[in-house]
């Protein structure tokens, strides 16, 4: 048995090493429970575990990208994101068209939990923040029209395309910080591999009822 008392301090480390160290800080977190307090570990056993740690913490970061996109319903569930009914449309259309492995979703807005829409002009009436929350209520709009038309979320094998419209002054200009609103909801539900989308942020001198914004999206869904 290794006597850890035997053991000579380490003199130093590359800064290369701290810096990968202290980007994996969660997973060596969670490693170094496991090890016993205050131990001094040389050089050479310094170097080994810390390419014993990183490759701990790629698969614990790998664990946590599959179980997002194995199981968005559950994901939206620990966001306390409550799926519950589809929005009707409000003119002479439906909410999603299903055509193959496709699904287009009609523009949908910014509906408020308690009933109605958030409103107003961003860049007058509202900031680019609220004009991000405002896109991110889009987004768990589309999906509850999403999840009416195929059931389950875990269908979803990409998100393929969004297009966002912004209701903004005719000087304003940061149409794309508004719509990640919409587009960090949807990574953060369905991971990086299948979230991640094309996309168009443009302005628009008006909307529908004077909604904040309107998104359509496109996704593609397996049997």
């Amino acid at each position: 048995m290794l006597n850890m008392t035997d053991l000579k301090p380490s003199s130093t480390v590359s800064k290369s090493e701290v810096h990968a160290g202290a980007v994996h800080l969660e997973a060596l977190h969670h490693i170094s429970l496991i090890l016993p307090f205050n131990v001094i570990i040389p050089n050479n056993m310094m170097r080994i575990g810390l390419m014993v740690l990183l490759l701990a913490a790629t698969g614990f970061q790998q664990a946590r990208a599959l179980q997002a996109e194995s199981d968005p319903e559950k994901r939206l569930a620990e966001m306390g994101i409550e799926m519950g009914d589809a929005p009707q449309p409000v003119a002479n259309y439906v909410t999603a068209v299903r055509t193959g492995n496709l699904v287009f979703l009609a523009g949908h807005g910014p509906a408020l939990p308690e009933g109605g829409y958030v409103t107003g002009k961003v860049g007058e009436d509202l900031t680019v923040d609220e004009g991000y929350q405002a896109a991110r209520l889009t987004g768990i709009s589309l999906l509850k029209s999403l999840k009416a038309e195929i059931d389950d979320l875990s269908k979803v094998t990409r998100i393929v395309k969004v297009t966002g419209m912004v209701n903004s002054t005719a000087d304003f200009e940061d149409h794309p910080a508004v719509i990640n609103g919409m587009s960090d909801l949807m990574v953060e539900i369905f991971g990086e591999s299948i979230g991640k989308h094309a996309r168009a942020a443009v302005g628009m001198n008006s909307l529908p009822i004077n909604i904040a914004v309107e998104i359509e999206m496109v996704v593609e869904v397996r049997e």
